[in-house]
């Protein structure tokens, strides 16, 4: 049809960007904008709920562009799909992180999300009686007051660092780091390096300063749980997620809905057997690392990686490589022992 004066497709969007959280206010804030935030901020756009997502990052994908550069993600593309747009066939199954960097900055873009980018939430207080959140954020050298009547915080699991305090440490000469810090191995090369941990990251960063040239040592403290991704493909997910579930009609959302189908409160019964299989198969796998002198758990019930995942949010590996490493010597390994001090230029253990 015709009329004057209609506003284009971008014109309205402008309009909305420029108005919401001033002339009008959001019914929805949710602060972090990583994948947690940005998928349930899709969800309300297509309710047609007005939300703002805020984020301290200068980019949608920011967080995980920003972390080690060799990091990518150790769960299959099946399992990793946003809502509404899939990623494309030709998509890595374990995607790189600026990959994903890089999906999250366009779906915001193209799912027509409104995301305060380089914006930080400062504080936030409920009002029992207007039935709404006062919520301060600093955007562009300002701070800006929003009124929603939802608050969501998808700051996520692992978005803040958890960094031991050793004695010493202040003193030491070399470069030290959290591993959400690290930029990479390429600086090493011919130097020694200790990593202070034992799961995921802990297992990334010393496989790739290795392969970089440097004289690794990981110092586990504590037992961790690991499943060699092959297998965990196969048995934990593959009957769900991955390519012959596909095949046999199972989509990702067909599998989301079964695997949400099971209460947490007896999913335990049903990981058990499926870790029994992986541990029985990959047995000369297991003899060699505690061999090396690795010390494996199996979780509190023997039940793996996922409720290990669902209860503490850490304390495991999906070996990638490394692990063979930890086995034939190339990372060295300190294990069942704690930091006792930092000096200059050594780690006392």
């Amino acid at each position: 049809g015709s009329g004057k004066n209609r506003p284009t497709w971008k014109e309205e969007r402008e309009r909305e960007a420029a108005e919401l959280g001033f002339k009008t206010q959001p019914y929805t804030v949710i602060i972090g904008g990583g994948q947690g935030g940005i998928a349930l901020g899709a969800r309300l756009r297509q309710l047609g709920v007005p939300t703002i997502i805020i984020e301290k990052n200068e980019r949608a994908g920011d967080s995980w562009r920003k972390r080690y550069k060799s990091l990518c993600l150790h769960d299959p593309v099946w399992y990793d799909h946003l809502p509404y747009i899939d990623f494309p066939k030709n998509w890595p199954v374990f995607s790189p992180k600026d990959k994903i960097g890089d999906w999250l900055e366009m779906y915001t873009k193209v799912m027509e999300l409104n995301y305060w980018s380089s914006t930080e939430a400062k504080s936030a207080s409920y009002d029992d009686k207007t039935k709404e959140w006062t919520v301060v954020v600093h955007r562009d050298g300002k701070d800006i007051t929003l009124k929603p009547k939802q608050l969501v915080l998808a700051t996520g699991q692992s978005g803040k660092a958890n960094l031991p305090k050793f004695k010493g440490m202040e003193t030491f000469k070399g470069d030290q780091h959290h591993s959400s810090k690290h930029p990479g191995p390429d600086a090493y090369a011919g130097k020694k390096a200790v990593v202070i941990g034992s799961n995921n990251s802990a297992h990334d960063i010393a496989a790739a300063l290795w392969e970089a040239g440097a004289d690794v040592t990981m110092v586990q403290r504590s037992s961790t749980h690991i499943s060699r991704s092959d297998t965990l493909m196969e048995i934990g997910l593959g009957s769900l997620y991955s390519e012959q579930a596909l095949q046999n009609g199972i989509t990702t959302a067909k599998a989301d809905l079964i695997f949400a189908s099971l209460p947490y409160k007896i999913l335990h019964e049903f990981q058990i057997p499926a870790y029994a299989e992986m541990k029985k198969r990959d047995a000369a796998f297991y003899k060699g690392l505690e061999k090396a002198g690795f010390m494996l758990d199996w979780g509190d019930d023997e039940s793996g990686l996922f409720m290990k995942y669902l209860r503490r949010g850490s304390g495991y590996y999906i070996d990638v490589g490394a692990s063979q490493l930890v086995i034939d010597g190339s990372i060295k390994l300190k294990s069942g022992v704690d930091v006792e001090e930092i000096k200059q230029h050594s780690v006392l253990l």
